[in-house]
């Protein structure tokens, strides 16, 4: 989505039950406060019914692999921003789920690892990879050539852009390119930089009025989406994955537009230049689509559309 900076590639073209005032949301769906561009949001949902998913068996020669320090330690450090369901985000006891959570858990398992997830601002992350503050990072990034300039990263989902609107579309938005829209997106992603670099670009040559302030920004998905439910704003663009989720627990609030486009793979991302941990990370999610856990996982989330059948290191495709 730098995207989520981008999450999602640019191209031309959340756990959330939100009241009608978007702002106090009843148990077992998204807890939203805060709604300004500047405050901060908690996002409290329950995750889907579903099993618990057994743990993979720790694979010996991918676990050779894992450097020492992490060996050592028993655990790999993972940061994610939690403010994008489905994710990755916080149910109400602050405890962090979501796709990329089991699926880092499941990944951290084949390594003979545990997973220790912490919370980070999207924007923030890649730097903290860079300066060894996090081992690793599984938070829908998007595979870019530029990203991986200055990190490494292994393919794990596809996902691509969506836009939502209030239910029925009121406004008669076109998603084609909504010059004159006020559009919700979070800070620092493609969908972000997209308004700013291909639609009000095009909105300026045909003569159109430009989606004001190149977007309303927000530092939190959960924010983004809270601005288009209460009504604030016309339009919402975010991962298609997210998009759906919310348009599912928004109590027919709101609903998606169009189909999904600039669909590109998401990586997890790990410093440049670490060959062997790279390659366990690529060898374990492999391992996870070879034995169907990593479905299972998909399955349990709704999100099996975004399934990859080959982990790649470094396999951007724009």
């Amino acid at each position: 989505m730098t995207a989520r900076a981008p999450r999602t590639r640019l191209s031309a073209p959340s756990a959330v039950r939100l009241t009608a005032t978007a702002a106090l949301i009843t148990t077992g769906s998204l807890l939203i406060t805060g709604c300004g561009g500047a405050q901060s949001s908690s996002a409290a949902a329950t995750a889907p019914t579903a099993s618990a998913l057994p743990a993979p068996k720790a694979d010996a020669k991918l676990a050779e692999l894992v450097p020492a320090h992490l060996r050592n330690a028993g655990k790999v450090v993972i940061a994610t921003d939690a403010s994008y369901a489905p994710m990755e985000y916080k149910e109400a006891d602050g405890r962090i789920v979501g796709v990329d959570v089991d699926l880092g858990d499941a990944i951290a398992a084949k390594l003979g690892l545990k997973a220790d997830f912490q919370d980070a601002k999207f924007d923030a992350i890649i730097g903290g990879i860079q300066a060894k503050k996090y081992d690793m990072s599984i938070s829908s990034f998007t595979d870019t050539k530029e990203r991986e300039k200055s990190v490494d990263m292994v393919t794990y989902f596809s996902a691509g852009l969506a836009i939502a609107v209030k239910k029925g579309n009121p406004k008669d938005i076109d998603p084609a390119q909504l010059c004159g829209v006020k559009v919700a997106v979070q800070t620092g992603t493609v969908s972000a930089d997209e308004i700013k670099e291909v639609r009000n670009p095009k909105c300026k040559a045909e003569g159109k009025p430009l989606i004001p302030n190149n977007g309303h920004r927000f530092e939190l998905q959960t924010d983004a989406t809270t601005a288009l439910v209460a009504g604030r704003d016309d339009a919402m663009i975010s991962d298609s994955s997210v998009v759906a989720y919310a348009v599912k627990q928004s109590g027919g609030q709101i609903e998606q537009l169009g189909k999904r486009y600039a669909v590109d793979p998401s990586g997890i991302v790990l410093p440049k230049g670490d060959g062997r941990l790279t390659k366990a990370v690529q060898g374990a999610v492999q391992a996870l689509i070879d034995d169907g856990t990593y479905t299972k996982i998909l399955t349990k989330w709704g999100v099996q559309s975004g399934a990859l059948t080959r982990a790649a290191v470094n396999g951007a495709t724009g």
